[in-house]
């Protein structure tokens, strides 16, 4: 598991717009699987979990994306890469899970 956690001075739905496009135009076996949007009051939350093949380690990674906004503060965003290990009792082969994030990375610099 890798984590990414951030706060970032962007428009919500255009940051939100671009991870989307960003990560789908990615890798051509990245998918979207579920998304879920809530406000309440001045708050926003996004979540979006996409997941993608990962040839390094032979299996699908996922990547949960949350977006989370109170009034006109900064956009809190936190990401969690799972799924790329190949062993039973610990983790190995990861590098999928990295290279997922890594691409989330690229999106935001």
């Amino acid at each position: 598991m890798a984590k990414l956690e951030r706060e970032l001075n962007y428009d919500f739905d255009e940051l939100l717009h671009r991870i989307e496009q960003g990560i789908m135009n990615g890798s051509s076996t990245a998918s979207l699987e579920d998304a879920s949007d809530f406000m309440d009051s001045d708050a926003r939350c996004s979540v979006r979990v996409f997941e993608r093949y990962s040839a390094m380690g032979g299996n699908r990674v996922s990547l949960n994306i949350t977006l989370f906004q109170n009034g006109n503060g900064p956009v809190k965003l936190s990401a969690i890469t799972s799924g790329g290990s190949q062993a039973m009792l610990f983790k190995i082969n990861t590098f999928g899970e990295s290279a997922f994030l890594d691409r989330l990375r690229e999106i935001l610099d």
